[in-house]
């Protein structure tokens, strides 16, 4: 089996060169939009380490309904929301109790850190089957998945239901505080390579690969709910189209107190995402000007796709990293969310970079309950 650090199959590079085929001018679209892409990725990335936590959307679960045409349109292009009051504090916080006394009373269950376990791979506990099915969760969860739309008209073919949420079993958290936490470092979830090696998904990125990204739309269903994004069968890789992440806080937790941190503009992360595996850099990194769009050139040679890795059998990613990526400025734009409270929830786009802090520098527990948003949609699943 394949280590994680072993070269990608040469197969790979005749995908790339694939890609490339397909769209007229691929090079001189894709050269032209890498360049547009990371100018715009400069000026991005500078408000968001400025603006801070800020930058992510906070809303009161009541205001949900009555939000204008321009505070949705920030939501959907940060990826990111905090919706607050969204259970009472009393609820929130009796789940936590629950939890860790039923784990405390069944210390067989599985977590990490197996030598002090903290994120449980438990789904089906009396408090999580609570939180999932609170009418003010699921009232949420149909708001983030009515964000989508099929087609350009905004007109559901038929089988999609927004207005009906799924449950999808997810896991909780407790975690003490300290550091070394180094299982979730920045990724996107739902489909590794199959962004590019699956025709129907890589029709999500379609206005990116043919040089027009900024028409790009993170929302359009049409591609996604066909798309296999578990072609290898890997083990604990989703093979269902989850709208949003998210979780409901049965603590107080605020940044660098082990909380989630996002890159929030999935817009542009998309972008250079789907494009950065088709561009090699042709200055040393220690060059000063080693970010400029010159210093970087067209390439289908390479089977490596950067932030793509070998895993169980299959491949895991993407998963950006500072060296890989460097225009995505990640040591300054992954971006904590802000101070959460018992009752409140975070949400986050499928295809949003995102990552846990390594630190808990609080003096209590940081708990959540995830809580996926899911529609009601026929879905291809499964290795195709």
């Amino acid at each position: 089996m394949s280590s994680e650090s072993d070269p990608l199959p040469a197969r790979f590079s005749d995908l790339k060169r694939e890609i490339a085929a397909s769209y007229p001018d691929f090079q001189k679209h894709a050269t032209k939009a890498w360049g547009e892409i990371i100018a715009q990725l400069k000026v991005v990335t500078e408000s968001i380490a400025q603006a801070g936590s800020d930058y992510i959307p906070q809303i009161n679960f009541a205001d949900l309904s009555n939000l204008g045409a321009e505070e949705i349109e920030k939501i959907k292009r940060r990826g990111t929301i905090v919706i607050r009051d969204v259970v009472p504090d009393e609820d929130a916080m009796r789940w936590k109790v629950q939890l860790k006394e039923f784990t405390k009373a069944n210390p067989e269950a599985i977590g990490i850190p197996e030598n002090d376990k903290q994120f449980f791979m438990l789904y089906w506990t009396k408090p999580q089957v609570e939180a999932r099915s609170h009418p003010n969760l699921l009232t949420a969860s149909t708001w983030l998945n009515n964000l989508y739309h099929t087609g350009r008209d905004n007109v559901l073919t038929d089988g999609v239901d927004l207005s009906t949420p799924l449950t999808y079993a997810d896991r909780f958290r407790i975690r003490h505080p300290g550091d070394g936490w180094d299982h979730h470092p920045p990724h996107v979830d739902g489909g590794s390579i199959e962004r590019w090696e699956d025709p129907t998904f890589r029709q999500c990125f379609s206005d990116i690969l043919s040089g027009n990204w900024s028409s790009h739309d993170p929302y359009e269903l049409n591609g996604r709910l066909e798309a296999s994004s578990s072609r290898y069968g890997r083990p604990n890789q989703s093979s269902v189209f989850r709208t949003f992440q998210g979780w409901l806080a049965m603590s107080e937790t605020a940044p660098t107190q082990g909380t989630l941190r996002v890159f929030p503009d999935v817009l542009l992360a998309n972008a250079y995402l789907i494009l950065r595996p088709f561009f090699q850099p042709t200055a040393s990194v220690d060059s000063p000007d080693f970010l400029k769009a010159d210093n970087w050139e067209f390439d289908v040679s390479s089977p490596e796709f950067p932030g793509i890795y070998h895993r169980d059998g299959g491949f895991a990613g993407p998963r950006p990293t500072p060296e890989l990526h460097p225009h995505l400025e990640l040591e300054k734009t992954m971006m904590s969310v802000p101070k959460v409270y018992p009752g409140d929830t975070v949400f986050w786009h499928c295809d949003v970079v995102h990552s846990v802090e390594e630190e808990h520098t609080g003096a209590g527990d940081s708990a959540e309950i995830r809580r996926t948003t899911k529609g009601n949609f026929p879905q291809r699943s499964g290795p195709s």
